[in-house]
């Protein structure tokens, strides 16, 4: 066989060689890179979903707020009075915040379950009736006194050139997902709402989260509509540390602030 010959046979056999395969080692060590990444990319993905979720909520609670100033601005400066027969939710529904949406946050909706409401109402106001992500401010330091020691003010309306501190002082905030209260009490039953204001980190670094234990909450926060109309996100724990701007006077933010 001459030199040109014994080429082509080489060729030939070369092209019908099988190309050589991964081995077990290669393969394991694809999987386990696959799993790494999959693993950083995930938290990444989760964090990205409840920054959308929390940028919704303060939306929604930005809308609320209008609707809440345009009350204001029609009951000659007054917030809806405190009533267990016609809330709040009907106030702002009638004053023209008709989407049931806006009263629920994104991250209640991702927990696949409806956030509590406390009875219904015997109105038959759908809005208050409809889940609810948010409670408003119940005032009651300002309205504290001797007749009224819990400061409940049922029937009366807060006056909103009272409020010293409007870009401070929180009207309406996120409520835990398992709490139906309308109104954030800070001294009814020694402030039966405080509690769970104070523990709730609810929009967390970590992705969504229902309620957050005392302690735990530090990566997140909640979101607020505040007296002069804006809303915003306050980290935990902001909004109680070192004072509590859900209170009026001067000596509540300071007596009712829980110092981490």
């Amino acid at each position: 066989m001459n030199i040109t010959n014994r080429r082509r046979t080489a060729r030939r056999e070369k092209r019908f060689c099988a190309p050589p395969a991964f081995t077990l080692i290669e393969l394991l060590v694809v999987i386990a890179i696959i799993a790494i990444l999959a693993s950083m990319l995930l938290p990444v993905l989760s964090r990205a979903k409840e920054t959308g979720r929390r940028i919704a909520c303060v939306n929604n609670l930005r809308q609320l707020n209008l609707a809440l100033r345009m009350y204001v601005d029609d009951s000659q400066g007054l917030f809806p009075p405190r009533s267990d027969t016609n809330r709040w939710p009907s106030h702002l529904y009638d004053d023209g915040s008709r989407n049931m949406n806006i009263l629920l946050c994104p991250t209640d909706i991702a927990l696949l379950s409806d956030p509590a409401t406390v009875g219904s109402s015997p109105s038959n106001n759908v809005a208050d009736a409809s889940p609810r992500s948010y409670f408003i401010n119940g005032w009651n330091d300002y309205f504290q006194s001797s007749s009224d020691p819990q400061g409940l003010n049922l029937g009366d309306s807060m006056k909103g050139n009272a409020i010293v501190y409007p870009s401070d002082t929180i009207v309406l905030g996120e409520k835990r997902h398992d709490a139906g209260d309308f109104y954030m009490d800070l001294l009814e039953n020694s402030g039966n709402d405080f509690t769970g204001i104070a523990e709730q980190g609810r929009h967390s670094n970590n992705g969504a989260t229902s309620n957050q234990s005392k302690g735990t909450g530090s990566s997140g926060g909640s979101n607020y509509a505040m007296a002069d109309g804006s809303a915003r996100f306050i980290k935990f724990p902001q909004s109680v540390d070192p004072l509590s701007l859900w209170a009026v006077t001067d000596a509540s933010r300071a007596a009712y602030a829980i110092i981490y």
